[in-house]
């Protein structure tokens, strides 16, 4: 069974600095795309950062340049280095996984959440 697991949620000021990890396990983590989302209060969920298995990765327009996802497939994870961080960036962050080596469609397993709070 696959499992998803974040950590490294909290509460940042404006301006800070955040780094989520996902630890997979349950699966050949190296031969899947994984991902971050997240969802902000009365909002839909929507993609943050998303990597290949070969890592090529793909970044949503309002974190290009301040956003870096990464994939150590020797320890099962994926990060999520967040940098000048914004109060709009405040949500829940979710570590999302797709079955295949790209991330085509919807992913198929999702971890827990981790809050994420930015203040002004």
């Amino acid at each position: 069974q696959v499992q998803l697991v974040e950590s490294g949620g909290g509460l940042v000021q404006a301006g800070g600095s955040l780094s989520l990890s996902c630890s997979a396990s349950g699966s050949i983590f190296s031969i899947n795309a994984m991902g971050w989302y997240r969802q902000a209060p009365g909002k839909q969920r929507e993609v943050v950062a998303r990597i290949t298995r070969g890592g090529s990765t793909n970044y949503a327009d309002s974190v290009k340049g301040r956003f870096t996802i990464s994939r150590n497939n020797a320890k099962n994870t994926v990060y999520l280095q967040m940098n000048s961080l914004k109060p709009e960036d405040t949500a829940v962050y979710y570590c999302a996984r797709w079955s295949g080596p790209i991330y085509s469609g919807s992913p198929g397993y999702w971890g827990q959440g981790t809050q994420v709070t930015v203040s002004s």
